[in-house]
């Protein structure tokens, strides 16, 4: 069992760890502060993300300045209708070996990387999408019957434009389900866009400076694990889970909009995705333990994935968010 003394510098640990990180993506990335804390959750849970927005956000300057700070590894994939799995995952080539004697060597794909940028990746083929996915949950690749270990820690993120659909093929609900969150890039204020101004028309900057390595990533998914959940706070989350789905009834928190347009509500999955990261949220916080706050403040990017809604709700645009939203405002703290 670990001391009071050991749990609070872990902590102190955490905290001071994610505050560095912060302040060094700053210097690059102007604005986006709930997407950079959200990104990092998902990293030390083990998880990967949906990215969602417009081009040029800074989506691929955000994991790459990311990558940097974490010492971790950096690729991007930028998918296309032809884009084939082994473009990926990589494949066998044949070279000669140093007696001039014909063999197969296996040459590692792009996947072999800490952070995979998946830049639009609905626009590959699905074959080409299980590709990736099957390697996000399996962490390995099969090729020629020979199994490849991926880097440790892997976090993909895959990106998708909400503009351009035509063309396009949007991944399965059952694939989706196992991105961790799905984040949503907003555009910048008149501020922040005349900071980036500023930031991408003058001198370079000096590199950034690495806070955490991979060692230090592995060891604080493992404390992320470790920080007490109140069973209070898991029955609300639970309870939160439930009331996405239409079949609950008001009496248990259901929200009238869960009912009238929610095909299938979250997975347990979605459960997991929202406790471990309020875990992860109350450690970078400096908090021993997780609060009710924690579990609110994450609701919409663990869930807002994971409900399939009917055409009633497409006609009447009603969206996932406004959804968990009435639910997060139905459900109590304590039943």
């Amino acid at each position: 069992m670990q001391s009071v003394t050991e749990i609070e510098q872990r902590i102190v640990s955490a905290r001071r760890t994610f505050d560095e990180l912060r302040a060094e993506m700053a210097r690059v990335i102007v604005g986006h502060e709930e997407l950079i804390e959200h990104v990092f959750i998902a990293l030390v849970c083990g998880g990967h993300c949906l990215l969602e927005g417009v081009p040029g956000l800074g989506k691929t300057l955000m994991v790459r300045s990311l990558g940097e700070c974490l010492s971790l590894s950096f690729s991007r994939i930028q998918f296309t209708p032809d884009l084939m799995p082994a473009d990926i995952t990589g494949t066998n080539m044949l070279t000669d070996d140093p007696s001039g004697r014909k063999i197969f060597e296996f040459q590692s794909g792009p996947v072999f990387a800490h952070i995979v940028l998946a830049d639009e990746i609905n626009r590959a083929t699905p074959k080409t999408q299980s590709a990736l996915l099957e390697a996000m949950q399996e962490q390995s690749v099969t090729v020629g019957g020979k199994v490849h270990r991926l880097d440790n820690p892997l976090m993909v993120l895959a990106t998708q434009n909400p503009i351009e659909m035509e063309g396009t093929y949007p991944l399965p609900e059952a694939q989706v389900d196992r991105f961790f969150f799905k984040l949503l890039l907003q555009f910048p204020s008149r501020a922040e866009l005349g900071r980036i101004a500023d930031l991408t028309t003058a001198a370079p900057q000096s590199a950034l400076r690495e806070v955490l390595d991979d060692t230090g990533i592995l060891q604080m998914r493992q404390w992320v694990r470790e920080v007490p959940l109140a069973e209070v706070v898991k029955d609300y989350a639970v309870r939160l889970i439930m009331s996405t789905h239409p079949q609950q009834k008001q009496g248990n928190g259901s929200g009238g909009l869960a009912q009238r347009f929610v095909l299938y509500g979250s997975s347990p999955r979605g459960l997991q995705s929202l406790i471990l990261a309020a875990k992860a949220r109350a450690l970078l916080a400096g908090r021993p333990n997780v609060s009710f706050e924690d579990i609110r403040s994450l609701l919409l990017p663990s869930l807002r994935h994971r409900l399939i809604l009917n055409l009633e709700a497409d006609a009447e645009g009603i969206t996932a968010e406004k959804i968990l939203t009435e639910v997060a405002g139905q459900v109590a703290e304590v039943e």
